[in-house]
């Protein structure tokens, strides 16, 4: 549980070219990012609540606000790393698996096997893809970076589809109008 009981998580809905998303954020940060049509939101809603003991509640503060202003730029190709301030509560293994998330850099992948490395837990594959899909934070915490070893997309909650639009956004094989139906 957390030292700030009680302080609510604010959600925002908006709209991305892939699709609408929901961000939420307590005053620490940027606590979940993800698309609205995602199978577990309503699972990670319900987690998230219980680790931070809170509600969610509609409404937006300055991190929902920058959240919302650097995913635009993302979108529209003037980002490449964000800053947001991220409240992300988690095992300390997850928390370093996330933490690792954030070092690969703008349009480069990683496999699995070399995120597990990177996590100093090279015989860990199988726990460093279990955090993978417990990131609650997805394209600012950039899970969609990591790939199979043989270079196949796997294991992407927000959809293969999505996965594969990111990286190609990333590789500069979108221009920033490309609006894709998601």
């Amino acid at each position: 549980m957390n030292d700030t009981a009680n302080d609510p998580i604010l959600i925002h809905r908006f709209t991305t070219p892939l699709g609408a998303m929901f961000v939420c954020a307590t005053a620490q940060g940027v606590c979940l990012l993800e698309f609205a049509c995602r199978s577990r939101l309503e699972t990670e809603f319900e987690e998230l609540q219980f680790h931070l003991d809170s509600r969610i509640i509609a409404g937006d503060n300055e991190h929902i606000r920058l959240a919302v202003q650097q995913l635009t730029d993302y979108f529209a190709g003037k980002l490449t790393r964000f800053s947001v301030p991220l409240h992300m509560p988690g095992t300390p293994f997850q928390q370093r698996a996330w933490q690792a998330l954030q070092q690969i850099p703008y349009g480069e992948t990683v496999s699995y096997q070399q995120h597990a490395e990177r996590l100093g837990k090279p015989e860990a594959v199988r726990a460093a893809a279990a955090a993978n899909g417990q990131n609650r934070i997805s394209i600012i915490v950039p899970c969609h970076r990591v790939i199979g070893k043989d270079g196949s997309l796997t294991g992407y909650g927000g959809g293969l589809q999505r996965k594969q639009w990111l990286l190609d956004h990333e590789r500069g094989r979108h221009t920033p109008t490309d609006h894709e139906l998601f």
